[in-house]
């Protein structure tokens, strides 16, 4: 039996769920992870899981990069995997994995990242130029696509401690 295409996933849930609070619009749904919303390559995540006997329907299926895949809660009850996509729910797309990356700085750091950068005047065209060169001192974990919020809380406390000196 043929697997349940995307469009007919992205179909059956923006007739079900209201966009509203969601990472993504359902106009993009079909290319954009519906947890984070970053335009990636989509795999097709059981809400019941598959090993439950979660069936291969677009009522058990949501939209999830690999990333987020990986993240999704692995329960019986359905409830949860809508609970958990909202509670993610970011206004711009391209912008949960930075804001990930700013949680785990403040619970590393004890604080809030560029606090004072305000206060001191400093410019977005100097905070993105010192942003560059420390992120040349980082790297992505070999399999993964992008930076990971630890990396990325690093790489903000580089910047601080360059802008701030």
């Amino acid at each position: 039996m043929p697997k349940t295409k995307h469009d007919d996933i992205v179909d059956y849930w923006s007739e079900h769920q209201d966009e509203c609070g969601l990472s993504v619009d359902w106009a993009e749904a079909h290319e954009r992870c519906w947890r984070c919303g970053y335009k990636s390559k989509l795999e097709r995540c059981h809400i019941i899981p598959d090993s439950m006997a979660g069936p291969d329907e677009p009522s058990n299926l949501v939209l999830l990069c690999h990333r987020c895949h990986r993240e999704a809660p692995n329960v019986k009850d359905p409830r949860f995997m809508w609970i958990w996509i909202r509670a993610y729910g970011t206004s711009f797309y391209d912008t949960f994995w930075t804001l990930r990356g700013m949680e785990e700085f403040e619970k590393m750091f004890k604080r809030k990242p560029f606090a004072e950068f305000e206060a001191r005047n400093i410019s977005q065209e100097v905070i993105r130029a010192a942003m560059f060169e420390a992120m040349q001192s980082a790297t992505i974990h070999f399999g993964e696509g992008r930076m990971n919020p630890s990396t990325i809380a690093c790489v903000l406390y580089q910047v601080e401690e360059k802008l701030l000196k």
